[in-house]
């Protein structure tokens, strides 16, 4: 966990000081206070998922590249595999992975996200134009949009614009499994 702390941390910096923000301003942009900014910066807090999205939205960027570092060489195949994780103590009942980090030539990223027996994450907005699809690899679960739970099973998908509240929940006996891919408008992620 410590590993994930300190690169988020540098992450932090990277872009407050490729942007020339304040923590005031960042806190602005971000809606995370300042100081829980510092103690994210400083390692002594480890942020949750949700404050995580915060963040990355707030500097227009990714989720994953908090996570971990972005290969830029999309010359050669790529494999991937890896175990989901808890990011956050908070978060006990939602693992996540990204299977495939931000990719800036197709802007987007994939995720592989279990779900806990009675999990329930809810999402703030993402900014306009960002676009998820959902598709669920093993098990039940809803996910709230526009307002209502809506339930897939596995082999089923739903596509949804994420610049509203939205949410994720498994109220069954077994873990759900699904892949999440965020879609970022051309602007940037």
């Amino acid at each position: 966990m410590k590993n994930i702390n300190k690169h988020i941390s540098s992450t932090l910096k990277a872009l407050r000081r490729e942007r020339g923000w304040s923590l005031d301003r960042t806190a602005e942009e971000t809606g995370v206070s300042k100081a829980m900014l510092g103690q994210i910066e400083r390692e002594e807090s480890s942020p949750t998922i949700a404050t995580l999205w915060k963040i990355a939205s707030g500097f227009h960027t990714s989720f994953s590249s908090f996570i971990e570092d972005i290969h830029r060489d999309f010359d050669k195949p790529v494999y991937r595999s890896g175990k989901t994780r808890n990011l956050h103590p908070s978060d006990k009942n939602i693992r996540v992975m990204p299977l495939f980090p931000y990719d800036e030539q197709l802007n987007m990223e994939i995720f592989v996200i279990e779900l806990l027996p009675g999990c329930e994450h809810l999402s703030p907005p993402h900014k306009p134009g960002v676009i998820e699809h959902v598709v669920v690899t093993e098990g039940k679960m809803e996910i709230l949009v526009n307002g209502k739970w809506l339930l897939l099973s596995k082999g089923e998908g739903l596509r949804f614009n994420a610049n509203q509240p939205h949410g994720y929940r498994n109220t069954t006996a077994e873990i759900s499994c699904f892949h999440d891919i965020i879609h970022y408008p051309r602007s940037g992620a």
